[in-house]
């Protein structure tokens, strides 16, 4: 599904370079639940960022289904953006002057493309993650972990091969967090979705199927889930502890 090779990219502030990815190699396979953990400066921002091709990188391929990404127009990249990707911001970035369905329908007016499939799986969508009952409200009239799950409900309107989620429950408590990552795991088992997360929330990561660790631009160490969701957190605490000390 998304095949990440040999991914360098740097910064540069007049004449000097900073290195950001240091050849970054991974995969996410269809229907995966992937996480991407580190400290502040490890590069997952940039990562999400090359994936999604809102900003160049300088060496490396990135491959979304069978599509190399690198050397596309702006209006390829723009299509791809719309079509293959599903985004998932920590802000929500739900408009505020239209209600909850209208929201989960954009990327489709954007499209131009609002018929009768759009509105049966935008009913879809509000039923699977529980905010049928709030689809005529405003999201400033509604909590914030429904505001998670309509930008959820959102991302999966198109039917894309991927989902980009940028620290999902960073704005959440406890409660909502566990909501949303449950908004998340419906769309994998009900709708085959494929979920790439980066976060810094190690109870959201316990719950998905792999942990990607990075550190200073490099992998540092593959995570895959083989017990449940409290032991795998045990484990990915451990790791991290580990992770900083070297």
């Amino acid at each position: 599904m998304l095949h990440v090779k040999k991914l360098y990219k740097s910064y540069r502030t007049g004449s000097k370079s900073y290195p950001v990815l240091k050849g970054i190699d991974l995969t996410v396979a269809s229907g995966e639940f992937v996480a991407v953990m580190g400290p502040s400066g490890s590069g997952k921002s940039t990562l999400l960022n090359c994936i999604s091709c809102y900003i160049p990188f300088d060496e490396g391929t990135i491959t979304l289904g069978s599509q190399e990404l690198k050397g596309l127009d702006e209006d390829s990249l723009a299509r791809i953006r719309n079509e293959k990707l599903g985004f998932v911001f920590q802000d929500f970035m739900l408009l505020d002057g239209l209600t909850v369905r209208e929201n989960i329908l954009v990327p489709r007016i954007i499209q131009g493309h609002v018929g009768k499939d759009a509105e049966e799986l935008a009913g879809k969508l509000l039923s699977l993650f529980g905010i049928d009952g709030i689809a005529d409200k405003y999201p400033a009239d509604i909590s914030g972990g429904e505001r998670q799950r309509t930008a959820v409900a959102r991302s999966l309107i198109n039917q894309p091969l991927l989902i980009l989620a940028d620290e999902p429950t960073g704005n959440l408590d406890s409660k909502s967090s566990q909501t949303v990552i449950e908004s998340f795991e419906n769309a994998r088992k009900q709708l085959g979705a494929t979920i790439f997360m980066v976060t810094h929330d190690s109870f959201a990561a316990s719950f998905c199927d792999r942990v990607i660790l990075l550190k200073d631009g490099c992998v540092w160490k593959n995570l895959e889930k083989k017990e449940d969701a409290s032991a795998f957190h045990d484990r990915l605490l451990s790791e991290i502890r580990v992770m900083r000390k070297e």
